[in-house]
């Protein structure tokens, strides 16, 4: 059983295959694979297939998101190590019994429908990609160096959750 998974999602239509930054799909998905060629073509294929408008998160946005990832875990009995909400994508750190992508999808759920709420967006507005990263973490060093990487390895802090500095994993 793993020790937590590292999830990674980005927002609708910011990061799409084929992009400059490169990306990972499924045949490009396991430790230590290379990822995605720039590929113009694909990138452009992939942004006439969109049917809105790209969407980040602005502060406001980003806070609210943090706050239903930390009440999705603590409704479904989750610990959640870390959470780091950016612009265009978040990354969290959760030990559940559930599989990743049981914790991925109601992660997604409980962001959309706490921005829903808070009145943000329509309700039919795409805010996820279909998919995201799911990396299974076996052992407490893992466990920390993903803590590690969340919280202080993003860049500039935007919306952050640190379960280090809060006494432990918030349930």
């Amino acid at each position: 059983m793993p020790q937590a998974y590292l999830i990674t999602f980005t927002c609708y239509g910011t990061w799409l295959h084929g992009d400059a930054r490169q990306s990972a799909d499924r045949a490009h998905n396991a430790p230590g694979t290379p990822y995605l060629a720039p590929a113009q073509s694909r990138f452009e294929a992939n942004r006439r297939r969109m049917t809105q408008r790209p969407y980040a998160l602005d502060a406001r946005r980003r806070a609210c998101v943090l706050e239903a990832l930390a009440e999705a875990c603590a409704r479904r009995g989750w610990a959640l190590r870390a959470a780091h909400v950016q612009d265009r994508h978040l990354h969290a750190v959760v030990t559940a019994p559930d599989g990743p992508e049981r914790v991925m999808n109601a992660l997604k759920a409980y962001a959309s429908r706490r921005l829903n709420e808070n009145g943000f967006d329509a309700p039919d507005r795409k805010r996820w990609t279909r998919h995201g990263s799911t990396r299974y973490l076996w052992t407490p060093e893992a466990v920390a160096a993903a803590v590690e990487y969340v919280v202080s390895g993003q860049g500039g802090t935007m919306a952050v959750y640190d379960g280090r500095a809060a006494g432990g994993p918030a349930r």
